[in-house]
């Protein structure tokens, strides 16, 4: 699975001003559940219970929250570029303003890692991470998230 696979154009957003850590994962669980209040509320408690065991800050502004959910039947993915960064508890102690959160159904052990995996890969490099920052909107953002391909691997 490619992490273009997770995203559509609607679930890559540069909202508003977020207050804290709590409203961004709710934000992203909006997203990632595509209207269902039912399957918001489980998401939200997937990412939230991740959150409890460490933080999902990786560091240099970015944030990849996720967790697995029973409610879910296929991975999703969301990304948001905050306008003024949020405190996440990272490593670094910086606060995030490049968040991609994602939701896999339960029994996705293997894959949930691979995505992760790539996800680190990704934001791993700072000039994408510049490029991100840059972009003027939304369409533009997921243009680059879209074109964004993992380094190959050597058999």
């Amino acid at each position: 699975m490619h992490l273009l696979d997770l995203l559509s154009p609607g679930r890559v957003v540069v909202p508003g001003p977020i207050p804290g850590k709590k409203r961004l994962l709710e934000r992203a669980a909006a997203l990632l559940a595509g209207g269902s209040a039912e399957l918001e509320r489980a998401v939200f408690d997937a990412l939230v219970g991740r959150e409890r065991m460490g933080s999902t800050g990786l560091g240099h502004g970015v944030a990849i929250p996720h967790g697995r959910s029973t409610q879910v039947a296929t991975a999703t993915g969301c990304f948001l570029r905050l306008p003024d960064p949020v405190d996440f508890g990272s490593p670094d102690g910086q606060p995030v303003d490049l968040v991609f959160a994602l939701v896999v159904p339960e029994h996705f052990t293997s894959q949930h890692l691979v995505l992760l995996s790539q996800l680190a890969e990704m934001f791993g490099d700072a000039a994408f991470r510049d490029q991100l920052r840059a972009a003027p909107d939304g369409g533009a953002l997921y243009s680059l998230l879209s074109g964004w391909q993992p380094a190959a691997t050597e058999a």
